[in-house]
């Protein structure tokens, strides 16, 4: 009986050890990376097809296999719907064997992947979605909020207006989890710096008129009108505006999320002036002039990055290194991988993964230029100051995340 106990207990440490190889390898098929993004709606700018070649060049970048394993990059569009979304990551996972998702420009989406990868134990590198709630509440032991949030963005913003004078609010809102997130974070700020919110407009999502929220916004008397929408709402929010006088010295205009491409499309004359935060900007520096470069090349020359797109690039280069250091493709195992590497390339300075998921970064107060101080394409910003990344992000001591309670 004792010789049967111990054969026993030597084939299950042999199986346990068996169990384990298997889980640090990474399998003949190689790797998988789906890009879920916008291909046609209001988010395309920001992230679509530019989202797509940044991932290609990060797994150019890498070498194109792991361990002598293919890499693969697939792509499909989520339509900032859920269910869509949901059922895209669903049968990748179960069809293609996609071993982590990419990009999720849209917080209901996001959440639903965030969850289907969770219970898969595949990795969710969200670089398109903004809300804080996923480093919180939501948080999953198996994804990452890599870009911004709606924290990082509003702080940065908000305060900066409010020091300028900028004391009584009135915010224009997308009626989705996102804007919410937004509002409440800029509200958080202007109450603890002594100003006043004085009430909110929830539009619905690509809403191409929205003159009566405006109006709305422009009768409450508030001194600063808080944009907390993004992509073209943000785009026709501003237009709009100009159209009705709204934005002068009495009634200034604040945007919580704006992209680059959001400065093109409503050109220097209108958005000049613009107080924004931000996790990248093509033209800072030569590191990012020269990635910039590249990926313009593959879109069109006449297009520039926004930090959603270059946040794609770092993220999908950082899992792949966590891969081959982990030499495993498994969920867990990667995540910790992920957790334990440093990060530092021409998008992420000084980054660190937090135990909630929350990779922080140094972020940027920019201000956007008048017509005639731009000296050439895309010459959009001045930064007036680095938000560092201890800085930028909601405290870790703050987060609801039950990762961060360990």
């Amino acid at each position: 009986m004792r010789r049967c106990s111990v054969q026993l207990l030597g084939l299950a440490l042999l199986a346990s050890v068996s169990i384990g190889a298997a889980r640090a390898e990474i399998p003949d098929r190689g790797v998988t990376i789906g890009v879920l993004t916008d291909l046609g709606g209001v988010y395309t700018d920001l992230t679509g097809k530019g989202s797509i070649e940044a991932a290609k060049m990060a797994v150019e970048d890498f070498g194109g296999a792991v361990g002598g394993k293919p890499i693969r990059i697939l792509s499909a569009d989520g339509q900032n719907k859920a269910d869509v979304g949901a059922s895209v990551a669903r049968k990748w996972i179960e069809d293609e064997k996609v071993d982590a998702i990419a990009d999720t420009p849209n917080t209901s989406i996001a959440l639903a992947v965030q969850e289907i990868t969770r219970n898969a134990n595949k990795i969710l590198l969200n670089t398109g979605a903004g809300s804080t709630i996923f480093t919180n509440k939501a948080c999953s032991p198996t994804a990452f909020h890599w870009v911004y949030d709606s924290y990082a963005m509003a702080h940065g913003t908000a305060a900066a207006v409010l020091a300028e004078g900028g004391s009584s609010w009135y915010f224009l809102t997308a009626d989705y989890g996102f804007g919410y997130s937004l509002e409440k974070d800029a509200s958080d700020v202007i109450m603890a710096g002594g100003g006043k919110v004085l009430g909110s407009a929830r539009h619905p999502l690509n809403s191409a008129d929205l003159s009566s929220f405006l109006l709305q916004a422009q009768a409450s008397g508030a001194n600063v009108i808080g944009l907390a929408n993004a992509g073209g709402d943000l785009i026709n929010s501003i237009k709009q505006a100009h159209e009705f006088g709204i934005g002068g010295a009495n009634q200034r205009l604040a945007a919580m999320v704006t992209f680059i491409t959001d400065i093109h499309a409503l050109g220097l004359q209108t958005a000049q002036g613009l107080m924004l935060t931000t996790g990248f900007y093509w033209d800072m520096d030569d590191r990012n002039r020269a990635w910039s470069e590249r990926w313009a090349q593959r879109v069109g020359g006449d297009h520039r990055p926004t930090m959603l797109q270059a946040g794609v690039y770092s993220a999908v280069l950082h899992y792949l290194r966590a891969v081959k250091a982990a030499n495993s493709t498994e969920g867990d195992v990667v995540a910790a991988k992920m957790r334990e590497l440093p990060i530092d390339d021409f998008f992420a300075r000084h980054g660190s993964i937090r135990p909630d998921g929350r990779m922080i970064h140094d972020m940027y107060l920019a201000q956007v230029k008048a017509p005639q101080e731009s000296k050439k394409p895309w010459d959009y910003y001045k930064i007036l100051r680095t938000i560092p990344a201890a800085e930028a992000f909601q405290p870790l001591s703050r987060s609801e995340c039950s990762l961060a309670k360990k």
